[in-house]
């Protein structure tokens, strides 16, 4: 699996015009950063309550129904990897208050509670973030953005030896 590419200037690329530079990674990799998607889906990631989580999952899950729809493998993978992190985020509050799992003074593991508010957040966007990546289509799709862009440069390296 080739690793996301963290040395292009995200800030200046339009993946939607150059798919050919993505790269899937790992999880969450890049979540942040690929535009136009990131600007497209931001607005709408929320957690802070199981409904707030319930409305933004059905959102960006609709978002990754309509780049389905257009053909768009990014965007789809885009749409899933908010998904995966409305998840982990609301995780990570569930455990610790204020979403910090280690101090900033000493580095010293903050402590462990249970926030049932923010555990049901992310069973609501792990439902869709399961229902994304596991849509045969978005596994297809995936496959074929990686024979076609993600192998490539195994290729090239193949035929340098």
């Amino acid at each position: 699996m080739k690793e996301f590419d963290y040395s292009l200037d995200y800030k200046q690329l339009d993946l939607r015009q150059q798919p050919e530079l993505y790269t899937v990674g790992r999880g969450e990799q890049g979540v942040l950063l690929v535009e136009p998607y990131k600007g497209e889906i931001l607005p709408h990631w929320r957690f802070k309550t199981p409904e707030i989580a319930r409305q933004s999952s059905e959102k960006i899950y609709e978002m990754f129904l309509n780049y389905k729809d257009e053909g768009d493998f990014v965007g789809m993978d885009m749409a899933r990897k908010f998904l995966q992190m409305g998840y982990t985020r609301a995780r990570r509050y569930t455990n610790h208050k204020g979403g910090r799992k280690y101090s900033k003074e000493d580095g010293a593991i903050l402590p462990y509670q249970n926030d049932k508010i923010k555990a049901e957040a992310a069973a609501i966007f792990k439902k869709k973030w399961f229902e994304a990546k596991s849509d045969p289509d978005y596994i297809r799709m995936k496959e074929e953005h990686r024979d076609r862009y993600e192998q490539e440069e195994k290729r090239e390296k193949q035929k340098q030896h």
